[in-house]
This record gives C-alpha cells, sequence and structure tokens, in this order.
C-alpha cells in the first residue's frame, strides 16, 4: 500500500533510540522528512549523522520538561523543514511513587505533549495534520507493581489527545494515540527485566497469545500508518498494539 506520505514533514519527540527511532526511520523510509530530539546533544548528533543515509533529517538537543527548550525546538523544526504534517508525542518520565516522579512524569508525559502541540498546532493546521501520542497498555488495567506515576499521567495524556479529536479535529489536525504493551528493545527495560527478572520475563511472554513480546518496528508501523492520508477518516482512536496481551474485549 502506498501510504501517500512521501514529501510529508514529521517531528518525532525522544527519538533516537527505542520506539522513536523506529518511528523516524519508518517515516524516513516512507520520504518523509524528519526532526528528531532528545535530552543528550550526543545522541542526537549520532542518530542524525546515522538515520541522513535514508533522507532529510535535522535534529536538537531538548529537555521536555522546560516548557522554553521544547517550544523552540518545535518551531526551528518547522522552520528547517519547511511546515509540519505531523506531530509524535514520544518523551516519557520514568515510573515512581515519589513526589519527584509524579512532578516529573506531569512535566514530560502532559505538559511537554500540551506545550509541543501548542507551538505546532498552526503548521499542522495549514494543510490537514496528524497528532499520535504515544501511550501505554499500562492505562488500561493494572500491572506489575500498580498505580504509579507513569500509568496515571500517561492515561491523562491519553485523555487530553483524545479530546483534541473534537477541538483540533475542526481544524482538520487528526488526533490518536498509539498504546503499546511489552515491547522488547535491545538495553531496555524489558531487556533488563529478561537478564533480572526471568522468570516474571517468561511470565509476561506466555500472556502474549502468540508466545512473545513485540518489538519496535510493530508500534512504528501503527503510527505511519495512522499519520497517513490512508487513515484520513481515524480520528479519536487509542489503538493498542500489545499482541493481545491484554485480555479485555472492546465493543
Amino acid at each position: 500500500m502506498d501510504l501517500q506520505l512521501a514529501g510529508k514533514k514529521a517531528l518525532v519527540t525522544g527519538s533516537t533510540k527505542g520506539l522513536g527511532r523506529a518511528i523516524a526511520e519508518t517515516f524516513l523510509d516512507e520520504g518523509v522528512a524528519v526532526a528528531i530530539c532528545a535530552r543528550t546533544a550526543e545522541d542526537v548528533e549520532q542518530a542524525v549523522k546515522e538515520l541522513s543515509s535514508r533522507g532529510t533529517v535535522v535534529g536538537a538537543a531538548v529537555n521536555a520538561a522546560d516548557a522554553a527548550s521544547l517550544r523552540a525546538f518545535v518551531a526551528s523544526s518547522i522552520e528547517q523543514l519547511g511546515g509540519l504534517d505531523v506531530y509524535v508525542h514520544n518523551t516519557s518520565g520514568k515510573p515512581g511513587k515519589t513526589i519527584e516522579a509524579w512532578q516529573n512524569n506531569m512535566d514530560i508525559d502532559l505538559m511537554a505533549l500540551i506545550n509541543g502541540v501548542e507551538e505546532a498546532k498552526e503548521a499542522l493546521s495549514d494543510g490537514g495534520g496528524s497528532l499520535i501520542s504515544i501511550g501505554t497498555s499500562a492505562t488500561s488495567e493494572h500491572f506489575a507493581s500498580g498505580s504509579n506515576s507513569y500509568s496515571a499521567l500517561k492515561a491523562a495524556m491519553v485523555q487530553w489527545t483524545l479530546g483534541q479529536a473534537q477541538v483540533l479535529g475542526a481544524q482538520g489536525v487528526r488526533c490518536n494515540v498509539v498504546s503499546p504493551g511489552p515491547i522488547f528493545v535491545e538495553g531496555g527495560d524489558w531487556d533488563r527485566v529478561k537478564n533480572a527478572r526471568p522468570e516474571f520475563f517468561e511470565a509476561s511472554e506466555r500472556a502474549h497469545p502468540q508466545g512473545h513480546l513485540g518489538v519496535p518496528q510493530d508500534v512504528a508501523d501503527a503510527v505511519v500508518f495512522l499519520a497517513s492520508p490512508r487513515a484520513r477518516h481515524i480520528n479519536g482512536v487509542n489503538l493498542t498494539v500489545d499482541g493481545g496481551f491484554l485480555k479485555r474485549v472492546d465493543y
């Protein structure tokens, strides 16, 4: 299927590694010019160098918890790319139960989304854009250590994004969420779980009907499809990409 994305421009936050990196790579492979960011300048420089062989990519070091830093990056990216068609919010803080952890997730998971979209919405509205936030299946049921700052603030992020399907949707911007289940990333959280808690990891594998965790490309493919004109009538949806890990039945 031709996703009709060639020549489009996308911005992906938190995109030098893991899910964000796979999303950026997949956009580039579809002929999309991409802006990427991460906290560490060295990581951004290395990623831009590696990704440039796939297409047009720009990047900068950004503290997503700092509204001014994030908004400056968004504005600069729009200028460098010559517009913006897709905004993917992928920054997230680590979970915790302390007050500091709650504030961290508030700033990085929720407020970074709101600040970034506020800066990007005019450009996105120009040509019928797409906003996609990366959620988590952990917002839908009790998981592992239970309620913490990550799950709760991700849930707030999902609610805000889907609410914008009505607000920004009226301006031609489709707003959706992609919520991954357990995804295995080399050097990532589930890789560490596999080494530190093999029994829990194996139980999580068995909880998947197909017997294995997902990989970043599974999430990237869903994101890029939702961002494309082929999904032009999909707005206000939370798409779970978890291989059947959740046991709920949605009607």
